[in-house]
């Protein structure tokens, strides 16, 4: 199943149109659906697609040589290999037509072979670059990624005619996965799997979302069970004081110096630099306030997950591991995932409700142009949306309910009151406001929706 992807697919169509020799860089997480995109966009045209692996040097070599020699050639001889990767890559020049010649898992080859890049460039500055060739290069590991290939350091610097970081899908994309369930249910899926399409392959869409929990996720043989471990020993020197930081983060400790106690690795400047790295994987982000002018200063910052999946098995598996391996899934399902629920899906809710003023306002649907969309928050209250204007005259408020009752007059009240006991109603020329709801709202919300002008948004709307 291949879903949305259309920017994406449009960029590189652009660029395979001009004619031009073109050097793009496509990266992003595993599971992410780099190699799905590029084979959609391949599909119909003249291409070598090598996806290298953790074999030995000279095998990789091998191996793309052949392919190179039988991209003009019906049979290839056996054993066949160019003398050295600079003869492989000289060899580009000499593909017929508009060739795309894809890298797939690009840092493996510079795990193999730190010289690559440098080989690479030279010969794209002496022959490449004046050929019609498509070349892409596409890999996972992130952090590598952008110090070896896209890094102010880095030989391939300034070549790149392009690069792309592929984000996970967004809802409205991964809803479309499960087109049986409710666009509630939809939105519980995502808050469990976020937007990475191997893993909303996996949950079958015939079956209720506890069902495939417990199957894929809980199982000890299920497809995702270790999954995030997997990835992060992967990538990580040091894998056990990081999980015990994303730990901390899933169990609620989102300032340095709580998440420094709670995982107890270090101090908060040890701590410090595993966040920083966490971040560099696109794994966590920081956040502040969406007023706060100059983010980076900021001293209200705190740490979230940006992958719901992750959230999600560090806050219901990781912890419970042991009584997982005893065969315990449908009990850890009972006694841990269903009592907190929809208290889990009230975060992935609020990640939701912002993400989908971010759509409005790319498409020109709200009253003003925003600067910073994300929340708010002080030592007395918290706002779940928040969205600031470019010139910082106007401002958006909302409120999220993941709740079994429709949201009534009172949350709007109570919103104002926190917006005006903490001084952000006076800060701003135009307040506006929008409510986010679960079970859709009471009659006499919309009454006063309709005469206040205030936004209200159900999740059959968050997911068109």
């Amino acid at each position: 199943m291949f879903i949305d992807r259309e920017s994406e697919l449009s960029k590189l169509e652009e660029l395979y149109q001009t004619g031009r020799a073109e050097l793009f860089v496509l990266y992003g997480r595993r599971r992410v659906g780099k190699t799905e995109l590029l084979r959609a966009f391949c599909q119909g045209k003249r291409h070598l697609f090598f996806i290298a692996t953790l074999s030995s040097d000279s095998d990789q070599l091998a191996t793309f040589s052949q392919q190179i020699w039988g991209f003009t050639h019906a049979d290839t001889p056996e054993g066949f290999t160019f003398p050295s990767w600079e003869a492989a890559f000289r060899a580009l020049v000499d593909l017929p037509g508009r060739p795309i010649v894809v890298l797939d898992e690009f840092t493996y080859l510079i795990a193999g072979n730190k010289a690559i890049p440098s080989i690479l460039q030279k010969v794209w500055d002496e022959t490449l670059k004046d050929v019609k060739v498509f070349l892409i290069l596409c890999g996972s590991y992130v952090g590598l990624m952008e110090t070896e290939v896209l890094g102010y350091q880095a030989a391939l610097y300034g070549r790149r005619t392009g690069s792309l970081f592929l984000q996970p899908l967004d809802l409205p994309a991964a809803a479309a996965f499960f087109p049986g369930y409710s666009s509630i249910q939809q939105i519980e899926a995502w808050s469990v799997l976020g937007g990475m399409p191997y893993y909303l392959q996996t949950f079958e869409g015939s079956k209720g979302l506890y069902a495939n929990i417990q199957q894929h996720i809980l199982d000890t043989k299920g497809r995702l069970y270790n999954e995030p471990r997997l990835v992060l020993m992967e990538e990580l020197r040091e894998p056990r004081n990081y999980f015990s930081i994303l730990r901390a983060i899933a169990q609620g400790r989102t300032r340095l110096n709580e998440i420094a106690l709670g995982a107890g690795v270090g101090n908060s400047p040890t701590t410090a630099r595993y966040l920083d790295i966490l971040q560099q994987m696109h794994l966590i982000e920081r956040k502040v306030p969406a007023t706060e002018s100059r983010p980076e200063k900021s001293k209200k910052g705190i740490y979230q997950f940006t992958d719901p999946f992750l959230r999600f098995w560090f806050r219901y598996v990781q912890p419970h591991m042991g009584s997982l391996e005893l065969g315990l899934a449908s009990a850890i399902l009972a006694q841990r995932v269903r009592p907190t629920f929809n208290i889990y899906i009230g975060q992935g809710f609020e990640e939701a409700a912002r993400a989908h003023v971010a759509r409005l306002a790319r498409s020109g649907d709200l009253p003003f142009l925003p600067g910073r969309i994300g929340s708010w928050w002080d030592r007395s209250a918290e706002i779940d949306v928040a969205v600031v204007s470019n010139t910082e005259r106007s401002i958006i408020l909302g409120e999220c309910k993941w709740s079994s009752r429709p949201v009534g007059v009172n949350i709007w009240k109570d919103l104002r009151v926190k917006a005006k006991d903490s001084s952000l109603v006076e800060r701003f020329e135009h307040v506006h406001y929008v409510l986010f709801s679960k079970k859709g709202f009471t009659s006499a919300m919309r009454v006063e929706a309709n005469e206040h002008d205030i936004r209200l948004v159900e999740p059959q709307e968050m997911v068109q």
